[in-house]
């Protein structure tokens, strides 16, 4: 049994990103951890509006199998132009000092005894400021413990052909600029078509996202409706970059193997 980390930015990620991974991996009896940097919230987290997107996240992570939840104590910096002022409860994760992210993510790393570390590709994804964090804090973090880490993405090339046809369609598109990681630079494909059902309802669990004003919500509201099915097809596969294999090395569906354990011929 191997116990595998997740770090992610905001309460919901763990579910687009990783959520048929992360139900694969609890199924297969290994240890899962969801660390979030922060808890998605804009303002104070006090009261039970400031725990909201916390306890849907830990809705979310029952469901999928898993194990602990974390939140490294950090407020949500916001996307666009405008970094806010920290609440006065707590910094903006953007604000926060890498080295000291960092060393609160290694402690849980060496307290678990963590295996395998999941963070985010260089660009963060679509490049949200937190995001891009992520991918730091988290390559610092594994320096630190000398953790492998694995970084999760998606194939640039499909996205962008999406998002010019929403253009075209003149729908809403949610980012601007399409970040993520070509499909060379991609090392593993994990077929999670398997756990479509448990992703789609741990995507559902995040309510105040789902059905909430946000640009996002409409997207989410449509995914969640489909059958389960039709969700595999969407998103039943989800994309990593192992920063220290060459993609020539061929892409693999077993986040714990490594290039060393691979079959020869």
């Amino acid at each position: 049994m191997a116990t595998v980390l997740a770090f992610h930015a905001h309460p919901d990620d763990e579910a687009l990103l990783t959520g048929g991974t992360l139900a694969r991996l609890a199924a297969e009896k290994h240890r899962v951890i969801v660390v979030v940097a922060s808890d998605g919230v804009m303002g104070e987290a006090t009261g039970p509006e400031g725990r909201v997107r916390l306890d849907e996240l830990r809705a979310a992570a029952t469901i999928l199998g898993v194990a602990r939840v974390v939140h490294l104590g950090y407020a949500d910096s916001g996307h666009g132009p405008i970094l806010f002022p920290d609440p006065p409860d707590r910094p903006r994760f953007a604000r926060a000092p890498e080295d000291e992210a960092a060393a609160r993510l290694a402690g849980l790393l060496r307290d678990e005894h963590v295996d395998l570390l999941l963070s985010y590709d260089a660009h963060g994804g679509y490049g949200h400021r937190d995001h891009v964090k992520v991918h730091r804090v988290g390559a610092l973090a594994a320096e630190m413990t000398g953790t492998r880490v694995l970084e999760a993405t998606m194939p640039r090339e499909p996205l962008v052909r999406l998002f010019s046809l929403l253009r075209f369609l003149r729908l809403p598109v949610r980012h601007e600029t399409v970040g993520y990681s070509s499909r060379a630079e991609i090392t593993h494909r994990i077929d999670v078509r398997r756990f479509a059902r448990q992703k789609r309802a741990a995507l559902a669990a995040h309510r105040s996202q789902v059905y909430g004003r946000g640009r996002a919500g409409a997207v989410f509201r449509v995914l969640v409706r489909l059958p389960a099915p039709v969700f595999g097809l969407l998103l039943g596969r989800e994309w990593f970059v192992d920063p220290a294999v060459s993609p020539a090395s061929g892409v693999r569906d077993d986040l714990l193997r490594t290039a060393a354990q691979e079959p020869p011929g």
